[in-house]
């Protein structure tokens, strides 16, 4: 059996180092802050699954496939519907109590869903009752875990061709550790912090994706960032569940008008449509945030389905049940990541990613609600599979996407702003947000470019972070930059389909 080192304790995670020690593999896990800590426990909506009868595998896939505008892998797609209700029961048998109603497991709509599918727990603690499960699952076996521990970087041996061997960890206190494996496993998470709007926790810096990509891994589809359309217009950007909307929940301008009314699917349509409606009409508005009206589904309902979501809107000082609360998009979740086949593979043998840190081509240009959880619980299943023969990889040239080194670099340009974490959040929020155009871009690869050129080096755990952010960022907006047709969470006001207002532009896409 294999020595495997897991880094990160989402549901991707965790998932995977329980697979691996029950193949008889010898497990440590790696990860930023406490076992368990990371985005799958902020996760609200629930999980989406083909399991009821009036549903189907098949119209899971076409919504997926819709959702993701023309860039899903259709293959991936129909592996995450047709294993995803599998790994739904597996989740059951570990301890996840999925709520229930009159006896059977209760299921909600989200949007761009064709049925009723999304599985939820504690209400909108779907996440965290999830990771709960998983951790305690994990404390029973035989698995090392380091907590707070920060991956520095990926330990490779050049042979034949490039393979991982293992990590670079600065443990919790400082010491700086080389912890060998037979494979490395990437369960990072995103990189929400390259904004500073983001429903993401202060951890989602990209630590994975950098890595990987500083040791040659192919990183693909990397600036398609989907913003969260409602998240609370106060700092932290508390999340608000697309399942409010799909209990009926609805978005009002200023004026107290319900500006989604004449938009296919309404507040349903898919994420990056109903982000970029309400960026529209803030920007009408001169910036002041749209409000979400759920008072019509009473104060009794929205305590008893929406518990976290409710807690958090009246700790702020807001009454919802009583009058709409402010909203608007922030950085949600990444599409794009490190290049895998569908077996977590990447392009460098040894390492493999799973979860949102992994491009599996499962979302394409803008993911379908509720299937972030899914993806972490089916290729988690996957990846542990492919840990039994890791002589078996495939070529890099099959996997889709750039080696970052491989990437001319622009003439570095002097800039008067100093590079800041700050700063560069507000640069990405300005010129590679929800809507980009070539000038912008072209002006953030260069200031990006000769911030990346005067950067100095990484000395601890957050300069290492401002310098995988820094990469991930010139990634994100060469990206951007190169693809001049909008698509999905990808909007560019100067193409010419496009070229309309943004609300417009998502009525018609």
């Amino acid at each position: 059996m294999s020595r495997v080192l897991v880094v990160g304790s989402g549901i991707a995670g965790l998932s995977l180092a329980l697979d691996a020690v029950a193949a008889g593999h010898e497990v440590t896990v790696v990860t930023k802050g406490e076992l368990g800590q990371s985005n799958t426990r902020y996760a609200q909506g629930g999980v989406a699954a083909a399991l009821f009868p009036d549903d189907s595998v098949a119209s899971h896939v076409s919504d997926t496939l819709a959702a993701g505008a023309g860039l899903c892998d259709p293959e991936a797609v129909r592996v995450l519907c047709a294993e995803g209700p599998d790994r739904i029961r597996e989740l059951i048998d570990l301890g996840v109590a999925f709520d229930t109603h009159d006896g059977e497991l209760a299921h909600g709509l989200e949007a761009a869903h064709s049925f009723p599918r999304i599985l939820h727990a504690g209400g909108d603690a779907t996440g965290a009752a999830i990771s709960s499960a998983l951790v305690a699952r994990l404390r029973e076996r035989d698995v090392a875990v380091h907590e707070h521990a920060f991956l520095l970087a990926l330990r490779t041996e050049a042979g034949p061709g490039t393979r991982v061997v293992g990590a670079e960890v600065e443990l919790d206190g400082g010491a700086r550790v080389l912890l060998d494996a037979d494979a490395v496993v990437l369960a990072t998470g995103g990189a929400g912090q390259l904004y500073p709007f983001t429903s993401n926790p202060a951890a989602a810096t990209g630590d994975g994706v950098a890595c990987a990509a500083r040791a040659g891994a192919r990183l693909a589809d990397v600036e398609l960032y989907q913003f969260h359309p409602t998240t609370l217009a106060l700092p932290g950007n508390f999340l608000v569940s697309e399942a409010v909307r799909g209990e009926g929940a609805v978005l009002r301008n200023a004026a107290g008008e319900r500006f989604m009314a004449d938009v296919d699917g309404a507040e349903l349509a898919p994420r990056d449509v109903v982000a970029r409606a309400v960026f529209a009409e803030m920007d009408r508005q001169g910036g002041v945030p749209v409000v979400l009206d759920a008072t019509a589904l009473g104060a009794e309902f929205l305590a008893a389905r929406f518990p976290s979501i409710d807690a958090a809107v009246r700790a702020a000082g807001l009454d919802w049940a009583a009058e709409p609360v402010p909203v608007t998009p922030a950085a949600h979740y990444w599409m794009g990541g490190v290049a895998t086949d569908l077996w977590g593979r990447t392009s460098v043998p040894g390492l493999l990613a799973i979860g949102e840190c992994a491009r599996t081509g499962v979302h394409g240009a803008n993911r379908l609600a509720s299937n972030s959880l899914l993806e972490g619980a089916v290729f988690a299943d996957r990846a542990a599979r492919a840990l039994g023969d890791l002589d078996s990889w495939p070529t890099p040239g099959s996997l889709p996407g750039t080696v970052l080194a491989d990437t001319p670099a622009a003439p570095a340009l002097a800039t008067s702003v100093p590079f800041t974490r700050a700063a560069l959040q507000q640069l990405m929020w300005d010129a590679v947000g929800l809507v980009r155009d070539g000038e912008g871009l072209a002006a953030a690869v260069a200031t990006l470019d000769a911030w990346a050129a005067s950067a100095p080096a990484a000395t601890d755990r957050a300069s290492h972070e401002d310098a995988n952010l820094l990469l991930l960022a010139r990634a994100c907006a060469r990206a951007a930059a190169d693809r001049p047709r909008s698509v999905g969470a990808h909007h560019r006001s100067d193409d010419p389909a496009t070229a309309r207002t943004p609300q417009l532009a998502a009525a018609t896409r």
